[in-house]
């Protein structure tokens, strides 16, 4: 059979070309997993399942961001591996959901949402270029700046209108202690961690999330879990509100930081793994200050932190014995 379902998603031999339909939803889907690193159709589809349990508009915004993305990466001529691989969806996914969560969802929402999601593919092209001479990934690199640079706009820009979910911009002020946790707290932070990822704040999402990691790779279900849970607890250890702990927000960055780190671009050894464990502590750190420094604009600092410690932690492995790259003897 030239064309089959395969272990990752749809698969066929090169002589062979499957129908189009197809072949674009398996693109899509794999897109919406690469969020988390996986090029694998079945995990995009828990992912995809996970955000319309929670919000279905969401759940559209990132199958069309990664669809729209992807189209747009393929249009401009870019290579055909890395669009196979959704490597072109995932921060137009990103894009799209950030969008239309912190815009109005009108019209002129949806519009700004795909046209963010085709724009981040350029930046994609653009970041992959640059940061290449390094050996660095772009990560989602594309899709804050793009999202940002959309919400920026629209404080000048009369048709888009913020949505209820953007933050009110504030001058940054000192949190009293919050030490209050229960069992409870954590088994939502620990989930929620997970499903903030993609903004949602649903244990089920999040669990939905884990089983779809657990498909492509045992070892990024563990890592994530890892994160957030690394995440959950330096953030209570140092006194952050019990919402904000319940909610996952303090944990979604420290998941992308550990999957990055401890399954993808090191040797997943013991060494990789307590160094990835280390880097999801630092990124509790990092929110916290990104989210007081954007506090005046009233912006959210969203996967930034993951970006900027993740990208530290990658330069700085190259001068550590111990780290190793994947394959490296």
């Amino acid at each position: 059979m030239a064309v089959r379902l395969g272990s990752s998603g749809l698969q066929w031999d090169a002589a062979d070309a499957p129908p189009r339909l197809a072949a674009c939803v398996d693109v899509v889907l794999r897109g919406v997993a690469q969020v988390m690193f996986q090029n694998n159709a079945y995990t995009g589809l828990l992912f995809v399942a996970g955000i319309f349990y929670s919000a279905p508009r969401l759940g559209w915004a990132a199958l069309l961001g990664s669809a729209v993305g992807t189209a747009a990466a393929a249009w401009l001529g870019a290579e055909r591996a890395q669009l196979r691989a959704g490597l072109y969806g995932f921060n137009g996914a990103l894009v799209a959901i950030g969008v239309l969560l912190f815009l109005q969802p009108d019209a002129w929402g949806w519009a700004s949402a795909l046209f963010g999601a085709a724009a981040s593919s350029v930046v994609t092209a653009a970041l992959t270029q640059l940061l290449g001479r390094w050996n660095m990934p772009a990560l989602t690199a594309p899709f804050v700046f793009s999202t940002l640079g959309m919400l920026l706009a629209s404080l000048r820009l009369g048709r888009l209108q913020a949505g209820e979910t953007l933050p009110p911009a504030a001058l940054p002020k000192a949190m009293p202690v919050d030490a209050a946790a229960s069992a409870a707290t954590v088994v939502h932070g620990l989930l929620n961690g997970i499903g903030q990822v993609f903004f949602q704040g649903e244990v089920i999402s999040g669990g939905l999330f884990v089983l779809g990691l657990l498909v492509a790779s045992r070892r990024a279900g563990v890592a994530a879990l890892a994160g957030s849970a690394v995440g959950l607890l330096a953030a209570w250890v140092l006194g952050a509100a019990e919402p904000a702990l319940r909610a996952g927000l303090y944990g979604f960055n420290s998941v992308l930081v550990a999957i990055a780190l401890a399954t993808v671009f090191l040797a997943g050894d013991a060494a990789a793994w307590l160094y990835a464990l280390l880097a999801s502590a630092a990124a509790v750190f990092v929110a916290a200050a990104l989210s007081a420094a954007f506090e005046p604009f009233g912006l959210p600092a969203l996967t930034l932190p993951f970006v900027l410690v993740t990208w530290t932690f990658l330069f700085a492995a190259s001068q550590f014995e111990r780290l190793r790259q994947p394959g490296a003897g």
